[in-house]
C-alpha cells in the first residue's frame, strides 16, 4: 500500500521521498461558465491516532470505510489548526497522523457528464498528507504551505454515485530533511519518562500548527482544458506589454483568444495563440499603495478555449487579474516602475486565537483594514506561504510582497543534504508555480535564518538561489539573515540582502544607547562587503500590553518605542544612501513552543494578538505616513488613511 510505506518512517528515520519533478499548472479554482466549484469548509469527521507507533489507521486501513466504523470521532472545522480548538491538552501538543474525512454531494452533471473533469483540491495540509477517494488512493503531498490536487473523475463517474468520501491522513512531523526542518527526541530514561516517549523539537520561533489549514475544494473543467498561464509584464514609454504563455492539456488541437480587459470591462487589446504579447497603449500601471494616485491596477486576462471533439465543439473559459509593473535592483536602490520602492511595512503570521493558522476571512479582513491605517506598503510572508486569497487581496490593494519559502530553522548539518535541497527546489517551483502571476509578489524569499557556518551551507544556497532566478527571471532573490557579512552563504547570490537583528534585547539587554552605533554599523558592514541595497527585515521587542515603565524598562509598552525609536533614527539616514526598507517584527502577537522566554508566545506585535493596537502601533502609523508623504503619493493628507483606498475605487 502506497500510504504505509510512508507511514512507517514517521517515528523511525523520517526519511520522506521528494517525490518526482513538477508537471502541470496549479491555477486558482475560479467559477466561469466552463468551470464549477463546490467549496468542502464546514464540519469534517476528524480523529488523531494515539497508538504508541501511529501507525494504527494504516494497519486497520480506516480509509477503506466511513471513519466512524472503526471507533469514535470527533467534528473539527475546515479551515483551521486541530490543536486549540478542543479541550484536550493530548491533542494540543500532538506529533503524527491526524485522520479527517468528509462526505461530499456531487451534482448530478459532475457523475455522469464524461467531458466534463473533476478535481479535488486541498489548499493547505500541514505538514504530509495522503488522500483517498471512496478508499481508493488519489494523491500524497509533502509540505504544509502549497496546494496540490487530483483528478477524480474516473472514480465518481464510474457508476451512479450521488456523493463521494473524502479521507485525507495528515503527519504534522518534522525531520531534518523537511522544510521547515525539526527533529524528534526521544526520552529513554523509563525513571524519568514514560515508555516510548518522545517529544518534537525544532529551531524556530512559531507554533507548529497542524490540520487543514485552507479550503478543500471540487471544482470541475473541461477534459480539455486551460491548465496553466504565465504572464509577465514591460513597458516601453506608455505602452504596456503582457507577454502571455498558455498551456492545454487534453487535446493537441484547438484554438485560443485572448483579451485584455481594462477595470470597466472594455477590451484594449486581444491576441491569439498560446503565446504572445499585448500592447496596452496608454496603459496604467499596477503601483503599491500610496505610491500613485491610482494604484493596484488590475486588468483582466480572459483566455477562451475552443475545441472540436466527435460530440461537437468543448470551451474553457478562464480569467486571471494582471497588473502591468516592472521590478528592478541597483545596488542602492530598489525600483517599481522606474521609480524608487522604499518598503515600510510588516513582518507577518498565519496565526489567530483558536483557529491557529487556519484561513479566516474576517480575520484577513481586519488585517488589511490595519496595514491601510498603519500607512504599510508592504509584507513578508514569514516563514511560509501564505494563503492565495491574500496574494490576491494584495494585489487588490497594492500591498507589496517578499514572498518566503518555509525554510526557516535550517540549523543541522543533515538539514544541508542533497536529499533536503532537492526537496526545498522543489518547494520553490511550487511557490513559483503558485504566485509568479500576482503583481504584488517583488522579490521570492528563500530561506529565513539559515546557520552559516556549516561546510554545505554555500553550495546549498547558491544552486537555490540560482534555480529560483532561472524558475522566475523577472523578479529579485533574497534569502533573510541575522549573521554578520559571511560569504560562505548566499549574500554573494541575492539581489537584496536582507537583514534581521534584535539590538539591545537579544544581547545587550536593556542597553538603548547603543542600537545606532551597532546599527549603523552592521549597515555599512554589509553594504561595503556586497554593494547591494539592504532591507532592514526584521527588529523589534517584547511589550506585554498593559505593562508601562518609565524609564522604559524591557517588555514595557515604552521600551518597545523606544527600541523602535533608536532604529528609526539610523534608517533614516542609510535610507538617503541604500536602505531601501524596514519590516517591524511583527505585525501581532504570535503563539510560540513553550518556554521560560515566552509567555502564552511571541509578544513583539505592535498589534495584540486579538488586534489591538499597543502604542507602538501608534508610533509606526505616524512614521510611516510620513514615510508615504517624502517617497510616495497619497491622495490628500487630510483624508484620515482607512478612507483612502478600497479595493479598485478610491
Amino acid at each position: 500500500m502506497a500510504g504505509r510505506a510512508v507511514a512507517g518512517a514517521v517515528l523511525g528515520a523520517l526519511l520522506w521521498g521528494c517525490g518526482l519533478a513538477l508537471q502541470g499548472g496549479m491555477l486558482y479554482p475560479r467559477e466561469s461558465a466552463s468551470r464549477e466549484r463546490k467549496d468542502l469548509d464546514g464540519l469534517w469527521k476528524f480523529r488523531a491516532d494515539f497508538s504508541e507507533n501511529r501507525l494504527r489507521g494504516f494497519e486497520q486501513q480506516w480509509y477503506r470505510s466511513p471513519l466512524r466504523e472503526s471507533g469514535p470521532t470527533l467534528d473539527m472545522p475546515v479551515p483551521s489548526s486541530f490543536n486549540d480548538v478542543g479541550q484536550d491538552g493530548q491533542l494540543r501538543g500532538f506529533v503524527g497522523w491526524v485522520w479527517y474525512e468528509r462526505e461530499a454531494t456531487l451534482p448530478q452533471r459532475w457523475t455522469q457528464d464524461l467531458s466534463t473533469r473533476v478535481v479535488l483540491r486541498i489548499g493547505s495540509a500541514h505538514y504530509y498528507a495522503i488522500v483517498w477517494v471512496n478508499g481508493v488512493h488519489v494523491a500524497e503531498h509533502e509540505g504544509g504551505h502549497l496546494p496540490f490536487e487530483a483528478d477524480i473523475s474516473k472514480l465518481v463517474q464510474s457508476g451512479p454515485l450521488s456523493s463521494c468520501r473524502i479521507t485525507i491522513a495528515i503527519n504534522n512531523t518534522l525531520a531534518p530533511h523537511t522544510l521547515p526542518p525539526g527533529t524528534i527526541l526521544y526520552r529513554t530514561d523509563t525513571s524519568m519518562y514514560p515508555n516510548r516517549y518522545f517529544v518534537q523539537n525544532t529551531n524556530f520561533d512559531f507554533f507548529n500548527y497542524a490540520g487543514l489549514h485552507r479550503s478543500v475544494v471540487l471544482y470541475t473543467t473541461p477534459t480539455t482544458y486551460i491548465d496553466d498561464i504565465d504572464v509577465t509584464t514591460s513597458v516601453d514609454q506608455n505602452t504596456g506589454l503582457v507577454h502571455y504563455q498558455i498551456s492545454i492539456q487534453g487535446s493537441e488541437h484547438f484554438q485560443l483568444e485572448v483579451y485584455l480587459q481594462d477595470e470597466e470591462g472594455n477590451i484594449v487589446a486581444r491576441g491569439t495563440g498560446a503565446r504572445g504579447q499585448l500592447q496596452v497603449p496608454n496603459a496604467h500601471l499596477w503601483w503599491p499603495y500610496l505610491m500613485h494616485e491610482h494604484p493596484a491596477y488590475l486588468y483582466s486576462l480572459e483566455v477562451r478555449l475552443t475545441v472540436q471533439t466527435a460530440a461537437g465543439s468543448m470551451s474553457d473559459f478562464y480569467t486571471l487579474p494582471v497588473g502591468i509593473r516592472t521590478v528592478a535592483v541597483t545596488k542602492n536602490q530598489f525600483l517599481i516602475n522606474g521609480k524608487p520602492f522604499y518598503f515600510h511595512g510588516v513582518n507577518k503570521h498565519e496565526d489567530s486565537d483558536i483557529r491557529g493558522r487556519g484561513f479566516d476571512w474576517p480575520l484577513l479582513m481586519k488585517d488589511f483594514n490595519l496595514l491601510l491605517w498603519l500607512g504599510a506598503n508592504a509584507f513578508r510572508t514569514s516563514h511560509y506561504p501564505y494563503a492565495e486569497e491574500v496574494m490576491q487581496l494584495c494585489d487588490q490593494y497594492g500591498i507589496v510582497v517578499i514572498d518566503e519559502s518555509p525554510g526557516v530553522g535550517i540549523k543541522l548539518s543533515q538539514s544541508y543534504s542533497n536529499q533536503s535541497l532537492q526537496h526545498h527546489l522543489e518547494v520553490m517551483e511550487e511557490l513559483v508555480r503558485r504566485d509568479k502571476n500576482h503583481p504584488a509578489v517583488v522579490m521570492w524569499s528563500v530561506a529565513n535564518e539559515p546557520t552559516s557556518f556549516l561546510e554545505p551551507a554555500g553550495y546549498y544556497f547558491k544552486t537555490l538561489i540560482a534555480h529560483t532566478k532561472a524558475l522566475d527571471p523577472s523578479r529579485p532573490v533574497t534569502f533573510v539573515t541575522n549573521s554578520k557579512y559571511d560569504t560562505d552563504l548566499g549574500a554573494p547570490y541575492v539581489d537584496v540582502i536582507c537583514v534581521n537583528s534584535y539590538l539591545s534585547w537579544y544581547h545587550d539587554y536593556g542597553h538603548l544607547e547603543v542600537i545606532q552605533l551597532q546599527l549603523a554599523t552592521q549597515f555599512e558592514n554589509w553594504y561595503r562587503t556586497y554593494q547591494k541595497p539592504i532591507i532592514q527585515s526584521e527588529y523589534g521587542a517584547d511589550a506585554i500590553t498593559g505593562l508601562h515603565q518609565d524609564p522604559p524598562l524591557m517588555f514595557s509598552e515604552e521600551y518597545q518605542k523606544s527600541l523602535l525609536e533608536r532604529y528609526h533614527l539610523v534608517l533614516d539616514q542609510k535610507r538617503k544612501e541604500y536602505v531601501v526598507g524596514e519590516l517591524i517584527w511583527n505585525f501581532a502577537d504570535f503563539m510560540t513552543d513553550q518556554s521560560p522566554e515566552r509567555v502564552i508566545g511571541n509578544k513583539k506585535g505592535i498589534f495584540t494578538r486579538q488586534r489591538q493596537p499597543k502604542g507602538a502601533a501608534f508610533l509606526l502609523r505616524e512614521r510611516y505616513w510620513k514615510l508615504a508623504n517624502e517617497t510616495g503619493y497619497h491622495p490628500a493628507a487630510e483624508k484620515p488613511p482607512y478612507l483612502v483606498k478600497s479595493p479598485f475605487t478610491w
